[in-house]
């Protein structure tokens, strides 16, 4: 009787953990020499292989560029007609094949062979031509692929991948690459809202909310309603000393207007940095279940964000 899908899952999944954690128990041992060449390389990092270690090394490049190392990846079929030009003295190259013997990237080796262009080896083979011709060799565990074929890349591709996310984040911790250089390479879509500080969104200036401790309510209520946001800040030569919300009104609704906004706001309230993530402001408005936050420096009213603007930002 055929396994459910379900079954097959479960078996390509333990197939595919049980190889991460043998390369894991077994990292290849030039690692820490590949991470040392590539920290000290004045050029890119130039990824390449064929089928799906070609789709594999894509992925590789693409993590080491948005990590901190500069990296391409090239077609080898490409590079043999005219890429090869793309790769220079100063770059190294990593060429990724599960057998070592993939006819399509000799030209790639005899190009990094003859200009003396680093070359890493990403192979199951250590005799491979391929390991033979590296000056640096990471061997995957000789791990049977997750198919029932045995043929399929499953397991070699996950190693592969798995093996390059380690190599970039090595790097990424060794080259001091930071939340502000992620967020440099990252300014679009959900990561780059979620690295987003205050004060790109925050509001300022002439458009806060602002009262002084004795106006009445009634003019406070004025500012309240002009400025839009359900609050406002009451400063006294520049610090925050309270807020006025929606709740503080209806707790103060007998007699309101004959009262200063000093005697109705909120002492000591709750406020953000500048340099605050948005996720810290999110969490924060999510905590305390209020929709603005007063951004303060040294006590001092710098701005304003309101829930609009996380949502505007893409963050909540």
């Amino acid at each position: 009787m055929t396994d459910t899908p379900t079954e097959i899952a479960r078996q390509v999944l333990a197939t595919e953990a049980a190889a991460l954690s043998r390369l894991a128990e077994a990292l290849p041992e030039g690692f820490d020499s590949v991470v040392a060449r590539l920290l000290d390389l004045p050029g890119r990092v130039i990824v390449s292989g064929m089928g799906k270690s070609g789709h594999v090394g894509a992925k590789i490049a693409a993590t080491l560029a948005s990590t901190g190392t500069p990296a391409q990846a090239v077609h080898p079929g490409e590079a043999s007609h005219g890429d090869l030009g793309m790769i220079t003295r100063n770059d190294a190259v990593i060429l990724i094949s599960n057998s070592g013997e993939t006819r399509e990237l000799a030209d790639m080796i005899a190009y990094c062979t003859r200009f003396e262009i680093p070359l890493i080896a990403i192979t199951k083979k250590p005799g491979s031509t391929l390991a033979r011709a590296a000056d640096h060799v990471l061997q995957l565990p000789d791990a049977p692929e997750a198919c029932p074929l045995r043929m399929a890349p499953t397991t070699s591709t996950t190693l592969t991948m798995a093996l390059g996310d380690a190599l970039a984040v090595a790097l990424m911790q060794h080259r001091g690459f930071d939340r502000d250089s992620f967020n440099a390479f990252h300014p679009g879509g959900t990561l780059g809202a979620q690295l987003l500080r205050v004060s790109a969104v925050m509001h300022r200036d002439d458009a806060l909310p602002v009262v002084a401790p004795d106006t009445p309510m009634g003019e406070t209520l004025v500012v309240m309603s002009a400025k839009g946001f359900g609050v406002a800040a009451v400063v006294e030569e520049g610090a925050l000393e309270g807020v006025i919300t929606d709740g503080d009104l209806r707790r103060n609704l007998d007699g309101l207007t004959g009262r200063t906004a000093g005697e109705v706001a909120t002492r000591n309230p709750r406020s953000i940095a500048p340099g605050a993530l948005l996720t810290e402001a999110l969490a924060e408005m999510n905590a305390h279940k209020i929709g603005a936050l007063m951004v303060t420096e040294e006590g001092r009213l710098v701005g304003l964000i309101h829930i609009h603007d996380l949502l505007r930002a893409g963050v909540a």
